[in-house]
């Protein structure tokens, strides 16, 4: 047990520090690291504990607490909440000071410019690795893919589209 509690604060507190552009970036590595590299649980569970902590309440980010949970109980629990949220936090302090700092230099918009189309491709990248652990069939790739298109093109709550996916999932209509 402490062998796994230690690999998951060295994981977590390392993808703390990746989490650049906000945490679902690091969710192609964190897929990788819990599915691939260590074997605690299959792609479709980590797309179903992902698909649970989008849909409470709460950090969009709660995959990592259910993680170390499914892992090691309440002390993994614990573990990886800590180690993802600490070294960030940390980090993001310092960054706003020195942020605020240097407001007034042109390196600093461009910075930022180069940032935003990274982030951006992290985010799809990760949006691509979900749907590709958990869409089995040709219906549940065409539910993604209207689910994202709806999404993108009208202002509906993305609790009516969690809550329209439970109602398809509850008819067994794509299984």
């Amino acid at each position: 047990m402490n062998d796994t509690l230690i690999s998951l604060a060295i994981i977590f507190s390392q993808l703390s520090l990746l989490a650049f552009g906000g945490g679902n970036t690091i969710l192609p590595e964190m897929q990788r690291q819990v599915v691939e590299v260590h074997h605690w649980m299959p792609a479709s569970e980590f797309s179903a504990l992902f698909a649970l902590a989008q849909a409470a309440p709460g950090p969009n980010l709660m995959i990592v607490t259910l993680i170390g949970w499914h892992v090691a109980g309440w002390p993994g629990m614990l573990v990886t909440s800590i180690a993802k949220f600490g070294p960030s936090s940390i980090v993001t302090i310092f960054a706003l000071h020195a942020w605020d700092r240097f407001k007034d230099r042109p390196w600093r918009r461009y910075a930022q410019v180069g940032l935003v189309p990274v982030t951006a491709g992290i985010v799809a990248a990760s949006a691509a690795l979900i749907a590709q652990a958990s869409d089995s069939t040709a219906i549940a790739w065409a539910i993604t893919a209207l689910t994202a298109a709806v999404a993108l093109k009208t202002r509906i709550h993305p609790l009516w589209l969690l809550a329209a996916g439970s109602l398809i999932g509850l008819t067994g209509f794509g299984q």
